[in-house]
């Protein structure tokens, strides 16, 4: 049944015990928003809390990581304000601090599509539990769309859904207007990497006239944490936005690496490449890059190594 609903140094000590990382967004009309913005950035630095948060108009989102208590702190804090009373979150866990520094970043949108007058708030699709998400995609009424990004779909996706190989988010309105295929069966079944790109991207399906419109709750993530590995029907790895890259089944971390110079997850085998050099190319993008890239990005490499093994962490990473 589905359920309705500038490269530099930074030496700032982090714990050693291992990190919270706590996903959250809340579409919610905010008129104030900037005014929390000094406020959240001194209690999250306070707290050894790092990663990023967007506040705008439309609500908040973001991922940060910290010491548990200091993550409480920051959550108590956000749902102590009336509009985000209401607000949810997802929790993993990491080795090592994912994040280098605590951006707090006022925001047109929280989230870029780039077509005005859409509001989830308004007009969204309906939610389908972890728990209920095999039985909709399995359905042969259904067509399943990734509303992810090129480089996030490369590395993982659920079985037989459809690829709109969309290099930003701004591309998905243009893709779904030039696929009239899509309305070849009745149901539309979407999923993003934690819920946020669906919340508008199923508030644009609507309101280009599909009726029948679903989103994974809690996306992939709260998938890969609910769903057992052997009922899956995930196949691959889920790409997120921190030094963890990627995360698994449990929401064990991944073993794909980032290219520090174009950013594409990687796997063993695209490490192992000629193609590859750490900080300078992979690949992906090694065609792309002249020679005096790839000296920029030999130095910014050194640099980063020698920070390392001065035991400090460095941005240009």
């Amino acid at each position: 049944m589905y359920v309705a609903a500038m490269t530099q140094e930074i030496s700032s000590p982090v714990p050693a015990s291992g990190f919270l990382v706590a996903a959250l967004y809340h579409f919610v009309a905010v008129p104030r928003f900037a005014a929390l913005r000094a406020p959240l950035q001194a209690l999250c630095e306070e707290n050894g809390v790092r990663g990023t948060l967007l506040l705008a108009h439309e609500g908040i989102n973001g991922t940060i990581a910290g010491p548990a208590d200091g993550i409480r702190r920051v959550l108590a804090f956000l749902r102590s304000q009336p509009e985000f009373a209401a607000l949810e979150h997802k929790e993993s866990h990491a080795a090592e601090m994912p994040f280098l520094r605590m951006k707090v970043r006022l925001k047109k949108e929280i989230v870029t599509m780039g077509v005005e007058d859409i509001d989830p708030t308004r007009s969204v699709g309906t939610y389908v539990a972890p728990e209920d998400w095999n039985a909709l995609i399995s359905d042969p009424d259904t067509i399943v769309i990734d509303t992810r990004n090129d480089y996030e779909t490369a590395i993982g996706m659920f079985k037989g859904a459809v690829d709109p190989n969309t290099k930003t988010f701004r591309e998905f309105p243009d893709w779904v207007r030039g696929n009239t295929g899509l309305h070849n069966k009745p149901k539309i079944a979407m999923y993003c990497t934690g819920g946020i790109r669906c919340e508008k991207a199923t508030a644009f399906m609507k309101e280009q006239g599909f009726d029948e419109v679903y989103h994974l709750k809690g996306g992939i993530l709260k998938y890969l944490e609910e769903v057992p590995a052997e009922d899956s029907l995930w196949e691959g790895a889920c790409f997120v936005f921190d030094e963890r890259v990627s995360v698994l089944h449990g929401l064990e971390e991944g073993e794909h690496k980032l290219c520090r110079a174009c950013r594409h997850p990687l796997t063993a085998e695209e490490i192992a490449s000629p193609l590859y050099e750490a900080g300078v190319s992979c690949p992906h993008c090694h065609a792309t890059r002249s020679e005096e890239d790839r000296l920029r990005f030999r130095q910014r490499q050194m640099q980063m190594d020698l920070a390392r093994k001065r035991g400090e962490r460095h941005l240009g990473k």
